[in-house]
């Protein structure tokens, strides 16, 4: 991803609002959001080419974050999803750290203690679950390099 080229944030008012507040206060308003740890994903839209920022619920697993592709329970997939698994170089950032990572979907294996660890955080994506026939996708986020 380029220094200087243009993110285009989610075109859902309230999420671009929520990421508006993030990037201006470095994560100190909107890191929180009803109780729960939220982190800014940017992924490379795989139609489009441009920079796509969004704003999801996170889970620490050891240095890995955990982010899951929940839609509501909607019965695709998000464009964010779709997006990292054409291109799972992604660009994070957790408060006021950036950093560049590698994103991919949980093996069936370990999907099982992720899921046990987002439903803590946010009970919520159960009852997504139910909502939707497909199978709600966790993403790991593994960090690849550090950017000041």
């Amino acid at each position: 991803m380029e220094e200087n080229e243009e993110i285009y944030d989610s075109p859902t008012g309230w999420v671009a609002e929520h990421v508006r507040r993030y990037i201006e206060t470095d994560g100190r308003s909107g890191h929180i959001w009803r109780g729960a740890p939220t982190l800014l994903l940017t992924t490379r839209g795989r139609k489009s080419g441009k920079l796509r920022r969004t704003a999801l619920i996170y889970g620490v697993d050891g240095n890995r974050y955990v982010v899951v592709a929940s839609r509501g329970g909607h019965p695709k997939h998000p464009s964010w999803y779709l997006n990292l698994v054409e291109n799972p170089h992604v660009e994070v950032q957790v408060g006021p750290e950036r950093f560049s990572a590698y994103a991919r979907t949980a093996t069936p294996e370990e999907r099982k203690g992720l899921w046990r660890l987002m439903t803590a955080i946010w009970p919520a994506y159960e009852d997504y679950q139910k909502k939707t026939s497909r199978e709600i996708p966790v993403v790991i986020l593994e960090r690849t390099t550090s950017q000041a």
